[in-house]
């Protein structure tokens, strides 16, 4: 009975702590403010950079959406590195070299661990902008996008902008939820960096300067794991300039990505985006981590142990509640801004499912390998 009411009373305790951590995300997402657009031109000489495997079905959606944007043509240089692909993607890229998109394309004889950072890395290289951006060769965004960062970028002065990404085009229910996820963690990155303890980010929509990047040795050091060209980098310029990093709340500065269409490639992807987490230098990120862990873990283990012991279901209604109330809150505000509010009714239906997910991922993401882009990586 000890070992019970032990575990009644951690999980109590972890119950509060993630509604206090949830609260200081609200509270994080508030004081980022609404950045507003000026008519003014910009001034910074911008190299969007663009990584392609096998993309010949969406880039030239991608490449189109970049040759459109409202800011100064002479300022701009976009700049795809092809990936080695099997596809068509290198032919269409070298189609729009005359209207000034340029191709590189990586010749790796030896294996690696990372081609998206040797990609990103190379083309920074060979860039000519002040501001480095990344994006997804599956990405869209609108025509405001690109002056909509510069302007924000020379009024803040900052080191690392982290923008907001979104899925779009949903067709079905599994689609629709990982929305709502995916809002939740852009959301939890943004409300970091609103409270000047910058966590996490997503490279479809991150700018840095190009002179930053170099100070803190670029991907040295985070060179040798598939993921982390974002995160990590962000932990090292948020440590290096004193946690000079934005967030750019402006819905022109969205950019729109698919959700992943199956579950495989779905668990695919969120095993690469957990195999980071070893890696952060912050020790407090990584505790906070484990704790959410601990929770979702408490949560599942009481409605085990609530099947034979009533007591622990009702802490399991419990927790669940405090944590579908909490993360309503929270997820008002953010898909208010992404216009996506309706997706909130998904929210007590994907509960238990997403605490699963939660605990699985914790331990899948940290172990073994996984598949990325045809490449089993680690």
């Amino acid at each position: 009975m000890e070992i019970f009411s032990a575990v009644s009373y951690l999980s109590s305790f972890l119950t509060i702590l993630y509604v206090i951590v949830v609260i200081a995300f609200i509270k994080g997402w508030h004081s980022l403010i609404y950045f507003k657009t000026s008519e003014g031109e910009g001034k910074t000489r911008v190299s969007i950079l663009v990584a392609a495997r096998n993309e010949e079905t969406n880039i030239s959606n991608t490449i189109d959406d970049l040759l459109a944007q409202n800011y100064n043509k002479e300022l701009t240089e976009i700049i795809f590195i092809d990936d080695h692909s099997t596809d068509r993607t290198a032919e269409i890229i070298r189609s729009y070299a005359s209207r000034g998109v340029k191709l590189i394309c990586l010749n790796e004889d030896q294996a690696l661990n990372s081609y998206k950072k040797k990609a990103i890395q190379t083309a920074i290289g060979q860039s000519t902008g002040t501001l480095i951006i990344t994006t997804d060769a599956d990405c869209r965004m609108g025509p405001d996008w690109l002056k909509t960062i510069i302007q924000f970028y020379e009024a803040g002065n900052y080191k690392m902008i982290s923008s907001p990404v979104a899925y779009f085009q949903e067709k079905s229910f599994f689609e629709r939820a990982q929305s709502l996820e995916f809002l939740y963690l852009i959301g939890l990155g943004a409300s970091t960096i609103g409270n000047k303890q910058p966590s996490t980010c997503n490279g479809a929509n991150l700018a840095y300067e190009k002179e930053a990047f170099y100070e803190v040795g670029g991907f040295k050091g985070i060179d040798d794991l598939a993921s982390g060209d974002d995160e990590l980098l962000l932990h090292k310029i948020a440590a290096r300039f004193d946690n000079n990093v934005g967030f750019l709340k402006n819905r022109d500065a969205i950019v729109y990505t698919h959700a992943k269409p199956t579950l495989k490639e779905f668990i695919q992807q969120r095993k690469r985006w957990a195999s980071k987490s070893t890696r952060y230098k912050n020790k407090s990120i990584i505790v906070l981590g484990v704790c959410i862990w601990l929770f979702n873990l408490s949560v599942l283990m009481n409605l085990g142990i609530g099947l034979f012991i009533g007591f622990y279901f009702k802490l399991a209604v419990f927790q669940i509640l405090a944590k579908i109330i909490v993360e309503f809150l929270f997820l008002y505000d953010v898909t208010g801004f992404a216009r996506r509010r309706k997706l909130l009714l998904l929210l007590p239906v994907l509960n238990i499912l997403h605490m699963i997910y939660i605990v699985y991922i914790g331990i899948a993401g940290n172990s073994g390998k996984y598949n990325w882009k045809g490449r089993m990586v680690k």
